[in-house]
């Protein structure tokens, strides 16, 4: 009997949500969390790109400052001090 994996690829995700942009080997040249009630919010800057990349958690995650990683995301708008900011909310991270 063959085992089916649960892990999807990001490029997998790409097919079925066309909204979704998946970006391999860049690097992390920031990454702050902070908690907020029950969850860790991480707030991560890529090298040479000027929006945030942001995602929640239940626990505090390994920093990833200086790594490279895999990222799947989609562009959002987030209200900041009553100016509408893009940030990139990430689905899925991966350190490559």
């Amino acid at each position: 009997m063959k085992k089916v994996a649960n892990n999807t690829t990001g490029k997998q995700l790409i097919k079925q949500h066309n909204k979704l942009t998946h970006s391999e080997n860049i690097k992390v040249v920031s990454h702050v969390q902070r908690e907020a009630g029950d969850w860790v919010i991480n707030t991560l800057m890529i090298e040479n790109i000027e929006v945030a990349f942001k995602y929640k958690r239940k626990k505090h995650y390994r920093n990833l400052q200086g790594q490279r990683v895999n990222i799947t995301y989609y562009p959002s708008e987030q209200l900041i001090a009553g100016f509408n900011v893009e940030v990139m909310s990430v689905v899925r991270v991966k350190v490559s």
